[in-house]
């Protein structure tokens, strides 16, 4: 059985790519290697090249394995904390 790859608009793709650059100076900032991250997240280092690249096809697990050697593994309670959006809808829900 194959794995559906993801769709990921292009404007979408750059976030990832951000998101990946950061993680790869998170790194080096730590002095730490490509090969001593992967080892400590228990991913090959191809997988930790992808990470680094923003590759959409990469579990969210191996990138929190990733987040957490690095010690930014609380970086992931960010994601959808602060949902402006609904919490208009809400409010607009709210007052009728």
């Amino acid at each position: 059985m194959n794995k559906k790859e993801q769709t990921i608009l292009p404007k979408f793709t750059q976030l990832l790519e951000e998101m990946g650059e950061n993680i790869k100076l998170a790194r080096k900032r730590r002095k730490l290697t490509a090969v001593q991250v992967a080892e400590r997240a228990g991913i090959a280092r191809s997988t930790l090249y992808l990470i680094e690249k923003g590759d959409s096809g990469v579990s969210m697990g191996a990138y929190f394995n990733v987040l957490r050697v690095l010690g930014l593994q609380n970086d992931f309670l960010k994601i959808a904390a602060d949902d402006e959006f609904g919490r208009k809808l809400q409010d607009l829900d709210l007052l009728k």
